[in-house]
């Protein structure tokens, strides 16, 4: 029950860094919960293996901020690379065309 929770933590924490960060429009709308969600996941279960506890504080505090972390990094990489992407395509097209 606690990696459902967690799975959705992630997801809300990879929403909000959809929401906080420019460049929304280049990139997928649940990029970031997708990512979020992922993370936490993937995080819970290699706590839980290691051996640390459902009900202990850290767990969720690792699962949680490594998620926002991984989605940040995420989308702030993918919206800077559409961009310089976008821009060098029109670029080309614009010498091209003249």
């Amino acid at each position: 029950m606690e990696l459902l929770f967690a799975v959705l933590g992630g997801v809300i924490v990879g929403a909000v860094a959809h929401a906080v960060l420019p460049w929304r429009s280049t990139r997928g709308s649940l990029l970031g919960p997708a990512v979020g969600g992922i993370v936490a996941a993937v995080l819970w279960e290699a706590l839980t293996w290691a051996g640390w506890a459902y009900d202990a504080t850290w767990i969720w505090v690792v699962a949680l901020a490594g998620a926002a972390v991984v989605a940040l990094v995420t989308e702030w990489l993918l919206g800077r690379r559409r961009t310089a992407a976008d821009t060098a395509y029109y670029e080309r097209v614009k010498a091209q065309g003249a």
